[in-house]
């Protein structure tokens, strides 16, 4: 089983980061910073004749790697009640993607199982779920597996490590994923 973790945070060292890498620990992975990486806002060319010109960014970079893993986990501070910036760019390029014929995108989709990790202030618990609902629905319409999430607790980067129930089912995570 390989695993690609997506980190959506823009902070080195974050509480996302930290909850990622503690279910990842022992496991065969590939971890990718979406802050590091170029990805350009989405042109929607949808409805124009000639579709999507092509884009000169780390877009299909990443798309390769999500391609090649079986596992993938997206990790996100809750902004604003939602995804980061680059979070949401890395999902809206999907929409140029899902229409490139050569990818067969939605269709290799269909064979990943998909796991959302979620930080964010002492009521993230509750108002993450909203974001939880939309990752829903963005594997839904690929028809990807949605396994689980974790919200985790922590606004400083480090506070996490308080979060008792976020770090045990991260453990659990870990467990499962080395099996």
């Amino acid at each position: 089983m390989k695993i690609l973790a997506l980190l959506g945070s823009t902070r080195k060292d974050g509480n996302s980061q930290y909850l990622t890498e503690t279910i990842l620990e022992g496991t065969d992975h590939t971890v990718v910073s979406l802050a590091d990486k170029q990805i350009n806002a989405i042109i929607d060319e949808r409805h124009s004749e000639a579709g999507f010109s092509p884009v000169e960014d780390d877009y299909e970079e990443l798309l390769d790697l999500l391609l090649s893993h079986d596992v993938l986990i997206f990790s996100t501070p809750l902004y604003w009640y939602g995804m980061s910036g680059p979070m949401k760019n890395f999902f809206d390029r999907w929409s140029q993607y899902l229409r490139d014929e050569k990818l067969n995108l939605k269709e290799e989709l269909t064979k990943k199982k998909a796991y959302v990790v979620v930080t964010g202030g002492s009521s993230a618990k509750v108002k993450g779920l909203p974001l939880i609902q939309q990752f829903n629905y963005i594997f839904e319409f690929v028809n990807m597996e949605f396994v689980d999430y974790v919200i985790g607790t922590g606004v400083k980067p480090g506070e996490v490590r308080d979060d008792r129930l976020a770090l045990e089912k991260a453990k659990q995570w870990r467990n499962e994923f080395q099996r």
